[in-house]
């Protein structure tokens, strides 16, 4: 049974910092590009960040040079370290991992900045 664990959300003045953390199990992880996505209600899911299997790393222009993904093939996780936090982060944060054949997602973790 594969499960995506999302944690490290919650509540956070402007200019705070975070670090969000998914534990993956139930797929071979180091084969699996990971990536971060929020959505906010009302609107589309969008992606936040992604690392591929390689490292390789894209981020959404509106977090570029504020958040920054990593990835521990040996624990199976992925993290993304959230700086200079802004209202407009206020989103449910997700994981998803992707694969040569199936895409799974985390439950999610709510991030909320106040201003």
């Amino acid at each position: 049974q594969v499960q995506l664990v999302e944690s490290g959300g919650g509540l956070v003045q402007a200019g705070g910092s975070l670090r969000l953390s998914c534990a993956a199990s139930g797929i071979i992880f180091s084969i699996n590009d990971m990536g971060w996505y929020r959505q906010v209600p009302g609107k589309q899911r969008e992606l936040v960040a992604v690392i591929t299997t390689g490292d390789i790393t894209n981020y959404a222009d509106s977090v570029k040079g504020r958040f920054t993904i990593s990835r521990d093939n040996a624990k199976s996780t992925v993290s993304l370290q959230m700086n200079s936090l802004k209202p407009e982060d206020t989103a449910v944060y997700y994981c998803k991992s992707s694969g040569w054949r199936y895409d799974y997602w985390g439950q999610g973790t709510q991030v909320t900045v106040s201003s």
